[in-house]
């Protein structure tokens, strides 16, 4: 009896027809941090604390990774953001779109740089929509696999947010 086999192996390779990017931690959004599977929310938030921008990531990147995707094509009189942005590509970028800088330093910076304290309160709006947010159960608890799916329902969150 003939064999048909194009090789030796009894079935198809696993990831022949199969678009590379679409499994994996990446696609679910979820990173082990100390408290186990979680999921970040970055935002960027307008001056009444109502959300423009939101982008997910896993738990344990770092938030300055994401901090160019999220300011790219803005244009603010001040970006306010807190000791996790405090980086100097950052804040030279930032500054040469001529938009004051508001974001305290690092404990372990060699050169501590001098920021406005008292505008820097007015960045618990920001604060404030995470608690809004987490209000919705569902964005909560994070009951979607897949991290596209579960920022759909972060942005229907935040939708309603605006609407109130």
């Amino acid at each position: 009896m003939a064999d048909d086999r194009q090789h030796h192996r009894t079935r198809p390779p696993a990831c022949s027809g199969r678009a590379q990017g679409k499994r994996g931690a990446d696609a679910q959004g979820l990173g082990r941090s100390r408290g186990g599977l979680s999921t970040k929310i970055h935002a960027a938030c307008e001056a009444l604390g109502l959300p423009i921008r939101l982008i997910g990531s896993p738990g344990q990147r770092n938030d300055i990774a994401l901090a160019h995707d999220l300011i790219d094509g803005f244009e603010a009189q001040t970006l306010l953001a807190d000791k996790g942005y405090d980086a100097d590509h950052l804040c030279d970028r930032i500054e040469k779109a001529g938009i004051d800088v508001v974001i305290p330093p690092k404990r372990n910076r060699k050169t501590q740089r001098h920021y406005d304290s008292e505008l820097y309160k007015e960045r618990n709006r920001v604060e404030r929509f995470f608690a809004k947010l987490k209000q919705f159960r569902r964005v909560a608890t994070r009951y979607d696999k897949l991290l596209a799916n579960f920022m759909g329902f972060v942005k229907l969150a935040a939708i309603a947010i605006w609407l109130r």
